[in-house]
């Protein structure tokens, strides 16, 4: 256990933290290996969450070809304000199912790597959940990580970037943002949000100067609709800053999180896309001129 230094606590009637108390649910094996967990009275964390000092990890991995380019340092954020049909990570919906790390401890893990990330072309993505649930602990970690000399990366569904400061965007070098629908109502019925403020984010992205990856999540019978896909490759098209277009064929390896969770799952009868469906729905951006894989 870590404990970080006294805080004093100010003002918290800004910090809406929804119930950061004990896990209620985590599922075994969730990669917390290495992070100490930082204990605190409730005030003085929910202070240490409101200055970026502490954030709610549900877990961290290594990986490869995913999540950006290189091996990558993926750090999933708990908390998300989407409840996506198809989410594979439905136990990181909530901030308070994930361990408190202090922003030093999280740090010295991306010290500890920055080796391998180097040697591969590689780096740190933050991803979730949502990352911009914790926008100050995200902005402290990147900026920490490029003053290392490693490459930062964000995946996100834009919804909240509001939050998500100039400064913050200095510190990112890509962004791997979900446009998860063209058509507002199927986005809706997706995500149970609006579109808008994801497609208001991409532009904020390409007046920054970032690195854009677009990411579509291709669901049977739910987002595979041509006039559902089109919408999504003309705008890909208008972001000068896109070098990539991700179609992600729906899977089932989620299922089984929903179930161990208690929670119903609207996607349990619906196959992966059969590869002639991928083909085309690559191809409808491809039309655009968008490098897409």
């Amino acid at each position: 256990m870590s404990t970080l230094s006294a805080l004093p606590v100010t003002d918290q009637s800004a910090l809406a933290i929804e119930g950061f108390d004990a896990p209620e649910h985590r599922l075994a094996g969730t990669g917390l290996a290495g992070l100490a967990e930082t204990t605190l009275p409730r005030e003085k964390r929910l202070e240490a969450m409101r200055v970026g000092e502490l954030g709610s990890i549900h877990s961290w991995e290594l990986s490869t070809a995913v999540d950006g380019p290189g091996t990558r340092l993926v750090v999933f954020l708990a908390g998300c304000p989407l409840r996506c049909l198809y989410c594979q990570n439905p136990d990181t919906l909530r901030m308070r199912d994930g361990q408190a790390v202090s922003a030093e401890d999280l740090l010295a893990l991306v010290r500890r790597y920055r080796p391998v990330l180097a040697a591969t072309g590689g780096g740190l993505t933050l991803s979730g959940g949502e990352v911009l649930m914790q926008p100050v602990f995200a902005a402290r970690i990147l900026a920490g990580a490029q003053a290392m000399g490693v490459h930062t990366a964000i995946d996100t569904s834009g919804f909240l970037g509001t939050a998500c400061t100039e400064e913050m965007l200095a510190n990112t070098d890509l962004v791997l943002l979900d446009v998860k629908s063209g058509i507002e109502s199927t986005y809706t019925r997706v995500t149970g949000r609006a579109l808008g403020p994801t497609l208001d984010f991409g532009r904020r992205v390409v007046a920054a100067g970032v690195e854009l990856w677009i990411r579509f999540v291709l669901v049977p019978e739910l987002t595979d609709a041509a006039e559902n896909v089109e919408p999504v490759a003309a705008y890909a098209a208008t972001l000068s800053t896109v070098t990539r277009v991700e179609v992600l064929p729906f899977h089932q390896m989620g299922r089984d999180k929903w179930a161990t969770l208690g929670r119903p799952y609207a996607l349990g009868d619906t196959s992966p896309p059969a590869p002639e469906l991928t083909e085309r729905v690559r191809e409808q951006f491809r039309a655009h001129g968008l490098v897409t894989h």
